[in-house]
């Protein structure tokens, strides 16, 4: 019998019974479907994750205080630096030669923006060095950079991003306006070229940039001039480039200075340093002479452990891809389990077609069917039940995909690969689950078969 031939009675005998034949269907559908939306979303997630990183600056890499210890509290090294200082900052750009620019960075947290009756709490407040922009590739839109004279200055000028210029200044142009931000009144200088939402989804243009030495005396820390008592009993740091002159606010840590002293931890300590290596091959030798560095200059012995963290964009790339790789293939198992549920069906339905059909196999065989046929005909029934189950699948899962990317934001990716494999793996179950029941059919007993009731 010709394989059109037997086709076209596969189909006959499918279209018989619709309900059934969708019912039979729906696991695949299911499982598919389920398949299909899964390897969008973690391409989605790989692709924002790469457009995420390349936002940070490509060669970008962030010094953060703390040891990677779990709980109990990040711990400090046994030298008299306790946590990143400006110092370190100056030092790592000298004394590191695969290391580009740099910029210590402080953070506002929780501190609210005034610009006549709005009032607003930027996602990010960050005190910065003029480098931080070229390090995360971070242009200018409108007006202009503060300049390090300002940063050394104490200059109470600032940069906003555009979900500022929108939601406070009512989207006109800031320029030469003044920003209040804590108790502090700056004046906009310069607004930010739009970065989006970052890999966490977090709106990065909901920010403000301050000279990080204003930010920190100013507004985080003590009023200028305050320090006027302490200075007379800590030296300055020596040849630093972000001293202030005047002021004992940064000094090298000695003895005289305890890891408790307020005033040291106010005015010393960083959030973060970020560098760039002078070029990506780079980046695996500036992090050495940086973690190297640090140690030597927080006296760390050989058995401590660091006392900071040093990351950079190929880490969090390797991190973050594993996790969703993981989370991926987990939801890819559920599918997977689906789909074999959905062929344990598609065998069951096929014995019970079998078992209802006796008759019918049993008068094809008198006539002159033989095993082969009969074993082809059901074959082919299980093979398009299954295609057709994974095609509607494709398709509602590309459609699931849509309905998340546009509900939740989700960023997704096509995947032609997930298509094939989706084809593929239907007629696999279509060939692996159908065999037995169109095995059972051809070898029934044509005289045996016709006396079934």
């Amino acid at each position: 019998m010709r394989t059109t031939t037997t086709l076209r009675m596969s189909l006959i005998s499918l279209k018989r019974n619709p309900t059934r034949t969708m019912l039979t269907m729906l696991g695949i559908i299911i499982g598919i479907a389920a398949v299909i939306t899964m390897m969008e979303i973690g391409n989605g997630s790989k692709t924002s994750i790469r457009n995420s990183i390349e936002k940070m600056g490509a060669n970008s890499v962030m010094v953060m205080p703390g040891s990677m210890r779990p709980p109990g509290g990040a711990r400090v090294g046994a030298g008299n630096a306790v946590s990143l200082i400006p110092a370190d900052a100056d030092a790592i750009g000298s004394e590191c030669p695969s290391v580009g620019a740099y910029s210590p960075v402080v953070r506002g947290n929780g501190i609210h923006v005034v610009f006549g009756n709005v009032d607003w709490e930027p996602g990010n407040i960050y005190g910065i060095a003029p480098a931080y922009l070229d390090i995360r590739a971070w242009s200018i839109a409108e007006g202009r950079a503060f300049t390090n004279a300002e940063v050394d200055a104490n200059a109470r000028v600032c940069l906003v991003g555009s979900t500022i210029v929108k939601e406070v200044f009512g989207g006109m142009s800031p320029l030469g306006c003044e920003l209040r931000i804590g108790e502090v009144t700056f004046e906009v200088v310069g607004v930010l070229n739009s970065k989006g939402a970052n890999m966490m989804g977090m709106d990065e243009d909901d920010c403000v940039f301050t000279p990080w030495t204003t930010l920190r005396m100013r507004v985080t820390g003590l009023k200028y001039g305050s320090a006027s008592n302490t200075s007379s009993t800590i030296a300055d740091s020596p040849g630093s480039k972000f001293a202030i002159s005047g002021l004992a606010l940064y000094p090298e840590p000695d003895s005289r200075i305890t890891r408790d002293h307020l005033f040291y931890s106010k005015h010393t300590q960083l959030n973060q340093i970020i560098f760039s290596a002078v070029s990506v091959e780079k980046i695996p030798d500036a992090t050495r002479e940086v973690s190297q560095l640090l140690r030597k200059r927080h006296r760390l012995k050989v058995d401590q452990e660091d006392d900071f963290r040093v990351f950079n964009s190929s880490d969090f790339m390797n991190m973050l891809n594993q996790t969703s790789t993981l989370m991926t293939n987990l939801l890819l198992g559920v599918a997977l389990l689906s789909l074999l549920v959905g062929g344990v069906g598609i065998m069951n339905i096929m014995l019970v077609s079998v078992t209802e059909r006796t008759r019918e196999i049993g008068l094809r065989m008198a006539v002159g069917a033989r095993s082969r046929d009969i074993l082809k005909q059901f074959l082919i029934e299980s093979v398009v039940l299954c295609l057709s189950g994974g095609i509607i699948g494709i398709l509602l899962g590309h459609g699931m995909s849509l309905l998340i990317e546009k509900v939740a934001r989700w960023p997704i990716g096509s995947s032609p690969e997930a298509v094939v494999a989706a084809v593929l793996v239907s007629a696999s179950v279509g060939i692996l689950f159908g065999f037995y029941p169109a095995w059972k059919a051809s070898k029934l007993d044509p005289i045996e078969a016709l006396r079934y009731e």
